[in-house]
């Protein structure tokens, strides 16, 4: 690059394949657009929809192109404030999201998509709330979990599940969760009824919720919605975010995140009410960003793994000169 041109480090992919395809480089840094706000990045969460992208999954309304830059939460310092971004200045705390780009120490979002983080929200629980949390805010939205009600939700230890079995117990919703053993603890301290999956699932959640259960969120994929269709009777109170295959065979709800900074604000006051709580089972500087894709491609563990890109010690609030990536 020529040595007029600012940089950035940022993972990305030149071409789809393996978690080994996410390699670290000096790319272009970005400016604020109309309406736009460019972030310092500070942490940034890993999503399994960020492997599937990798591996060669394009979301709806997306366009991939090569290098391409991964990532679709982060929370950061505002580094600059486009023409027409109102409500923010430079060296605002934020969080926001956006569909690809965050995996890099700048990335400039619209102003609507980015909301500002409460002081006492850790930088963590910021960059990693907003996939996870939405995805399961808008999940219980679409099922209609209300008080008194039983919700059944496959993969409750993981990053969507984890979020939806606290949204709904704080909401007094009965909460079955399946899970592996090793997690059962764990989904019982968030207020669930631990389940252990597999076969015989379908037995066990029975004994468990032996009132019935109302609506299942299925968050694991592995043919679950056929143990759901077995338990909830409306199909419209059935919905999953993995299996959209099976939705079309079963005639159960295929659940998209429908992120707002409405919402993502509503969570993150819950987070620093102490009311939600995003746990982060690993954590990866920039440049093992292919560790975290490993991991969450495994499909076990408990809540999310996240990038920590930068850190008191190097967070700038300005962007770095001409000729020269950030230090």
């Amino acid at each position: 690059m020529s040595g007029s041109t600012r940089t950035m480090r940022a993972a990305a992919i030149d071409a789809f394949g393996p978690a080994e395809a996410l390699t670290v480089r000096d790319l272009p840094l970005p400016s604020a657009g109309t309406g736009e706000v460019l972030v310092r990045v500070r942490t940034a969460g890993v999503q399994p929809t960020d492997a599937a992208i990798r591996a060669g999954w394009t979301p709806p309304g997306a366009t991939i192109g090569f290098p391409q830059i991964l990532g679709n939460e982060f929370a950061g310092i505002v580094a600059e404030v486009g023409p027409g971004a109102v409500g923010f200045a430079v060296g605002d705390e934020v969080a926001g999201y956006r569909v690809l780009g965050c995996y890099a120490e700048y990335v400039n979002v619209p102003a609507e998509q980015v909301v500002h983080k409460p002081a006492g929200v850790s930088w963590l629980t910021a960059g990693a709330l907003s996939a996870s949390g939405q995805t399961a805010h808008t999940a219980l939205e679409r099922l209609g979990a209300v008080e008194g009600e039983t919700l059944l939700v496959h993969g409750a230890a993981g990053g969507v599940g984890s979020m939806a079995v606290q949204l709904a117990v704080a909401r007094g919703v009965r909460v079955v969760g399946t899970t592996a053993p090793v997690n059962h603890e764990y989904v019982r301290s968030l207020g669930a009824v631990p389940v252990e999956y597999g076969s015989g699932q379908l037995r066990r959640i029975r004994a468990a919720a032996p009132q019935g259960v109302d609506a299942a969120l299925d968050t694991a994929g592995h043919g679950n919605l056929r143990t759901a269709v077995e338990l909830v009777e409306d199909r419209n109170r059935i919905g999953t975010v993995v299996d959209i295959g099976l939705t079309r065979e079963l005639g159960c709800l295929w659940i998209n995140s429908n992120r707002s900074a409405a919402r993502l604000r509503e969570l993150l006051d819950l987070c620093d009410r102490g009311e939600l709580a995003v746990t982060i089972r690993a954590t990866h500087p920039l440049d093992e960003a292919y560790k975290a894709h490993l991991d969450v491609e495994t499909g076990h563990g408990r809540g999310k793994n996240a990038l920590v890109i930068s850190t008191d010690d190097d967070a700038v609030t300005g962007v770095p000169p001409a000729g020269g990536r950030t230090p």
